[in-house]
């Protein structure tokens, strides 16, 4: 299954490491550490033209890639669960 991110972006499901609200985990010293590595080695891909709100890590096949976008943590975490929920009826 495959994950909209905002703008043209997709990602696969199974890529997903983690689904981070931009807000509240910016504010650590090792998140900002990590973003900032990430974005000087050229794996941050901004896919919102709005305010960001969260941030997705994937990794394909040991590359990681970090994706800033507009939508929600929420809102994507519910998003990505939407088959399984549909399954389980």
């Amino acid at each position: 299954m495959y994950l909209h991110l905002g703008q043209d972006t997709v990602v696969k499901t199974d890529e997903i490491v983690a689904i981070f609200d931009l807000e509240n985990t910016s504010i650590s010293k090792i998140t900002k550490g990590f973003l900032a590595d990430a974005e000087k080695s050229g794996r941050v891909f901004n896919v919102s033209y709005e305010l960001p709100k969260s941030f997705v890590i994937c990794n394909s096949k040991g590359k990681t890639t970090v994706y800033i976008t507009q939508i929600s943590s929420a809102t994507l975490k519910k998003r990505s669960g939407y088959m399984d929920d549909i399954s389980n009826v």
